[in-house]
């Protein structure tokens, strides 16, 4: 029993880490290929950051966010105190040193959190971020187009909340509510928990009223100064072509956000996609969105593109090897077996949509047997109209 119980307990994964392969991992694949080149396709450069940072890098000056209480703690051979990064966004501060402005990057990789695991929130999770260092209000409208784009190539329905933390900080003051953060950290669980929750959550800072100004029209907040930023906002994602919402109770609970914040979420639903919003690394102005591939890859609808054709060699392995060159030359995924029944089991239960069988009356003929798995349809063809089919 005890054997039995360590090797069970050597192949399971830790809590909140899952593996990926098959068609799964091929979706994800996809789909971060296709985030790259709609990062590349407006200007920004790939950049890649170690997993490990010192823990005091890691906290930065952000130590009182929830995020930060979640982090992984470790340490070295030399007892240093280190972290696995939990985001992005506090390694700017080292990469950005020097840069010409504006500096433009994206990244793609995974990040950690030591928090509670649910059906759609690990402990490990691939992010994926746009920032633009030396930014303005434009490159603001910019992030959220270019996350827009990739939403729509992935068939996802979507709608963009901005708001504006100067604004919401002007608010707070004119309300004279002292605990700024502590009470933004309130309003951004608006959508998580209801009004009423919030309201009740907000009774300990004497802030509750907050919500009922939240609330007004659109029209109450053109007396306040740092609407202006949300009205060049709004006028940026026209010209990009770009529909957003003003949403005054719209708060990003980070505490480094210092001017337009946004949040993209499923239509209909109160569920988040993205997040990001203006900040400051280094002294100098910055903007950014961030959001997981995970959660894209769940809600995505994409046809998958895996290996095209199993190449069955019936006691030919050389002319196989042949043929399977050819077709990888004209860039079609292939791969030999040489056991029919096994191939062909193989092909349906991965969902391989041909197999092409080679033996030696084809190769006589030089036509070969082509199988659509799905249909069941058997053409023999040469080899180069065999390529043609598979593109």
């Amino acid at each position: 029993m005890g054997q039995k119980s360590d090797i069970k307990m050597e192949n399971e994964n830790v809590k909140g880490f899952k593996d990926f392969s098959g068609q799964e991992a091929l979706k994800r694949e996809k789909i971060k290929k296709l985030i790259i080149e709609r990062f590349k396709t407006y200007g920004f450069n790939p950049c890649e950051t170690p997993i490990i940072e010192f823990e005091e890098f890691v906290k930065g000056d952000n130590s009182r966010d929830e995020a930060i209480s979640d982090i992984f703690k470790l340490k070295d051979r030399g007892e240093r105190d280190l972290a696995l990064r939990y985001e992005f966004t506090f390694q700017l501060k080292r990469l950005a040193v020097g840069k010409k402005l504006p500096f433009r990057r994206y990244q793609i990789g995974e990040v950690f959190r030591d928090e509670p695991v649910s059906s759609n929130r690990f402990r490990q999770f691939t992010q994926c971020d746009i920032d633009v260092i030396g930014s303005d209000i434009k490159n603001d409208a910019e992030v959220l187009k270019v996350f827009s784009e990739i939403l729509t190539e992935l068939k996802i329905d979507y709608e963009i909340e901005v708001n504006n933390r100067k604004l919401m900080n002007e608010l707070l003051e004119r309300e004279g509510i002292k605990q700024k953060e502590q009470v933004i950290r309130e309003i951004d669980k608006m959508g998580k928990l209801s009004e009423q929750e919030v309201k009740d959550n907000l009774k300990k800072y004497n802030a509750e009223r907050i919500i009922d100004v939240l609330k007004k029209p659109s029209s109450f907040f053109e007396g306040y100064e740092p609407y202006k930023e949300i009205k060049e906002l709004l006028n940026y994602c026209r010209l990009f072509n770009l529909q957003v919402k003003f949403s005054p109770t719209l708060a990003r609970g980070l505490s480094y956000y210092n001017g337009n914040v946004f949040e993209i979420k499923l239509k209909g639903m109160k569920e988040s996609i993205a997040g990001g919003g203006a900040y400051l690394i280094n002294q100098i102005q910055g903007t950014g969105i961030s959001f997981g591939l995970e959660r894209l890859s769940s809600l995505a609808n994409i046809n998958l593109e895996g290996t095209k054709a199993i190449i069955i060699s019936i006691n030919q392995e050389e002319k196989t090897i042949e043929m399977m060159q050819s077709l990888r030359k004209e860039n079609i995924s292939c791969f030999m077996m040489d056991k029919i029944s096994k191939a062909l089991d193989y092909a349906n239960n991965e969902s391989i949509p041909y197999v092409v069988f080679v033996g030696e009356e084809e190769i006589k003929k030089k036509k070969f047997k082509l199988r659509d798995m799905k249909t069941g349809k058997e053409e023999f063809l040469q080899i180069k109209a065999i390529a043609e089919r598979l593109k």
